[in-house]
């Protein structure tokens, strides 16, 4: 078969997000399709609850690329009854916080300082924004997450924005397979508040994992 030149006007109007959409496939296939289950038993869950005495409220913790402005992880704070971080396919851990199904429990301020310091360094930022809700959204939150299941990789955001626009309030939230796409929608919220963390930690961050401590 022979090989035709593309012209130089051949792929005017293919996009970066026409890109993606046709290679996700193979995307899935080189990060693995299979999502991670984990399954802390009750007596571990009951006995790390953290009760944070601030208002309800929900945070999005978006991990930016510091070269390339791209979104390479999102992470989703529930601040209900108790405080849970979903972390949708995510590879930050603590020894001493149970997990089941990428909802990790006991998220008290220090827990929170070591999910911010593993993915925050000389490569990466990470940006918080909050948003207060009612309790009663707060609770339909945690239900959704603690419901949802493990989640495959690559699917960080997706997940968290399929989850934000079941709830009232969030309807203009839209489901996106792009960090910075849910972090932008998110900024839109009545009242949301935005805070930026910086580092200039290696890129190399098991040392932050293997150094933790109890939250």
């Amino acid at each position: 078969m022979a090989y035709v030149r593309p012209g130089p006007g051949a792929l005017k109007g293919f996009s970066v997000r026409r890109f993606f959409w046709l290679f996700l496939p193979l995307f899935l296939v080189g990060c693995g399709i299979t999502a991670e289950s984990k399954w802390a038993t009750d007596e571990e869950v009951s006995r790390s609850v953290y009760v944070h005495s601030g208002p309800k409220s929900l945070s999005l913790y978006t991990v930016v690329n510091v070269r390339s402005g791209s979104g390479a992880h999102s992470g989703l704070l529930v601040n209900a009854s108790q405080r849970v971080m979903f972390d949708p396919a995510g590879t930050w851990w603590n020894p001493r916080l149970p997990e089941r199904n990428d909802v990790h429990y006991g998220m008290s301020d220090r827990a929170l300082d070591l999910y911010v310091d593993y993915h925050t360094r000389e490569t990466y930022y990470t940006v918080v924004q909050t948003v207060q809700v009612t309790p009663e959204v707060a609770e339909y939150a945690m239900r959704l997450v603690q419901e949802n299941g493990a989640v495959p990789k690559a699917m960080c955001s997706n997940s968290i924005s399929s989850i934000l626009m079941q709830l009232p309030g969030f309807e203009s939230i839209r489901r996106s397979w792009f960090p910075n796409a849910t972090m932008r929608a998110f900024a839109q919220l009545p009242g949301v508040t935005r805070v930026e963390f910086r580092d200039d930690d290696a890129d190399d961050n098991s040392s932050v994992l293997a150094g933790q401590t109890a939250p």
